[in-house]
């Protein structure tokens, strides 16, 4: 067992599945975000893309009265989401399915809400926004975080470990223009703080990653995996004024 093949992904799966939020947030935040939304006592249904255990699944459910679906390409992760909304009595109105976010397969115009939180960039934040378009009601809102660049300044070394991850950053004021450019009204945008990235996730995913380290002693990938997830937590600390997850906000108009 300790010397199984493992692929990068079994890996993300095995780090990521025990882990309140798969990427940088908190409740705090999401909450924050719902903040900027008119009449939330009249969403009824609502979408979290790329939703990971649903760590602010549960945050939504808890300050929205309607529906809410998790969708996920990772079938562990879905699974955790849907054994912590039943554990939470919230199994009647929260619910995650496996598919993608990118090719969705419900009805045209079918939510009032579509959140992400951490995701949207590995498809790309327009073409995210321009897919998705379809599937919300008229005055239907998005709320997603996303990396962008905060400053004119682009570090050499920050923007090749996000162009070699396949995430090639924006600025804000590009993003928002982004937005616009896809039918939406903008809302509001805003940084979320450092501590959503320690505290929230860098923090405890170490904690997984040294879990893997003694469980899978000796295994190349998994030494190789955690060190890149090492330098990520240094580059972050590193340039953190540079670059950081925002959340955009939007209406369809």
């Amino acid at each position: 067992m300790e010397n199984k093949e493992l692929s990068l992904l079994d890996i993300l799966i095995e780090t990521h599945k025990g882990l309140e939020r798969q990427g940088p947030g908190s409740s705090e935040m999401t909450v924050k975000a719902l903040s900027f939304l008119d009449s939330i006592s009249e969403i009824s249904q609502v979408a979290d893309l790329g939703c990971g255990c649903g760590g602010q699944t549960m945050v939504l459910a808890q300050n929205i009265s309607g529906k809410i679906i998790g969708v996920d390409q990772l079938p562990d992760l879905v699974e955790v989401l849907n054994d912590n909304a039943r554990k939470l009595n919230l199994g009647e109105r929260v619910s995650g399915v496996v598919g993608s976010m990118e090719s969705l397969s419900f009805p045209k115009e079918e939510f009032d809400l579509i959140w992400s939180e951490g995701a949207i960039d590995n498809i790309g934040f327009e073409k995210g926004l321009t897919h998705w378009y379809a599937f919300l009601k008229k005055n239907g809102c998005v709320a997603v975080t996303c990396p962008s660049w905060l400053t004119d300044e682009r570090p050499a070394e920050v923007q090749k470990f996000w162009t070699d991850a396949g995430n090639g950053l924006d600025t804000v004021a590009k993003n928002i223009e982004a937005m616009q450019k896809r039918g939406y009204g903008f809302i509001a945008s805003f940084t979320l703080p450092e501590k959503c990235w320690t505290d929230n996730y860098f923090n405890p995913r170490q904690s997984a990653e040294q879990s893997l380290l003694e469980k899978y002693a000796g295994n190349k990938t998994v030494e190789k995996y955690v060190a890149n997830s090492k330098y990520e937590v240094e580059l972050y600390a590193k340039y953190k004024q540079f670059y950081g997850y925002v959340f955009y906000i939007g209406k369809k108009v």
